[in-house]
């Protein structure tokens, strides 16, 4: 079991979108490719600025989810599952602060428009989710292109792949305080974007050492973790951050995280120029869906599952 220190207070590494992109000044961009794949390597996770989602759009959409979070709960419950964990998470024993709506395959408008239809979302918030799922579906696109590039490669990655997202309500009281809101995991997919409330800190990652950091709120930003399936397909390299939310004050608190889980159906493996007498291949290949049905077979939730998906060559 790992132990955890006393948690730390620190910034994690800021990765400007705009020094990204290729019509850019070579040296400054080799530079921030370089603290992209460092940010990868040594934390998995990573704040992203000057992307392209208006703070606009981001102030509507968070005002609609926490619309959508307020609704009488049997509207809720008609958020049914895709996948499980996909549809409406209600409170339960072991999580009575916790609520959240999903939203399976957000980067088909047809999969928007049939989550919108079973809450009876008026038209004006249909525009503003549609808008920014596309939106956030495009800089995952982008984001994938520029995480093949610092280790490299040219590849569209997330073209194509499974992603799911999740609106979340944590009910804070007094009461709560000092608890655990969600426990210690990592994700299960490749990378999720994060939307967190603007006021309303919780979120806490494992750094290298084991202690937990502490991540502040930082208004129109986004922050991006690598889960389970960027280890297997980055040979190694990239970590799977682990983290949590506590609650540190009586609020509630919101947020918007979109993941980007693996292929439909092609099986998830590291490419082969990512493969040599250095670095043998640590992972076999396997299709995302089985992963995620182990994960939940054997009730391991913190990257304890990749030990059943080594390589023995």
């Amino acid at each position: 079991m790992m132990e955890v220190g006393d948690t730390k207070c620190m910034c994690i590494p800021m990765i400007d979108m705009q020094k990204l992109e290729d019509n850019n000044d070579g040296e400054q961009q080799q530079q921030q490719y370089k603290k992209l794949r460092e940010a990868s390597e040594e934390w998995g996770c990573f704040r992203i600025m000057n992307h392209k989602i208006s703070l606009t759009l981001m102030s509507e959409m968070k005002k609609v989810v926490r619309e959508l979070l307020d609704l009488p709960i049997d509207i809720k419950k008609r958020n049914t599952e895709v996948i499980p964990n996909s549809g409406y998470v209600a409170p339960t024993e072991f999580s009575r602060f916790f609520e959240g709506l999903g939203i399976y395959d957000f980067g088909s408008p047809h999969s928007v428009d049939v989550f919108c239809s079973q809450l009876d979302i008026p038209p004006h918030q249909r525009e503003i989710i549609l808008m920014y799922t596309q939106a956030i579906h495009d800089l995952a696109i982008d984001l994938g292109r520029m995480l093949a590039k610092s280790v490299g490669l040219a590849s569209d990655l997330f073209k194509g792949w499974s992603c799911h997202l999740r609106i979340n309500k944590y009910n804070f009281t007094p009461q709560t305080v000092g608890s655990t809101a969600l426990r210690m995991h990592t994700d299960s997919g490749f990378l999720t974007i994060l939307q967190d409330d603007d006021n309303v800190s919780g979120l806490e990652f494992v750094d290298k050492s084991g202690a937990f950091v502490s991540i502040d709120p930082w208004p129109g930003t986004l922050l991006v973790n690598l889960g389970d399936i960027a280890k297997v397909w980055s040979n190694g390299r990239f970590c799977n951050v682990k983290h949590r939310v506590q609650c540190k004050e009586a609020s509630i608190r919101v947020s918007i995280a979109s993941f980007f889980l693996g292929p439909k159906e092609a099986e998830v493996e590291a490419p082969p120029e990512l493969v040599d007498s250095e670095h043998p291949r640590q992972f076999v290949p396997f299709t995302y869906e089985d992963y995620r049905k182990l994960r939940l077979s054997i009730n391991l939730h913190a990257g304890e599952a990749l030990q059943f998906v080594r390589s023995h060559s």
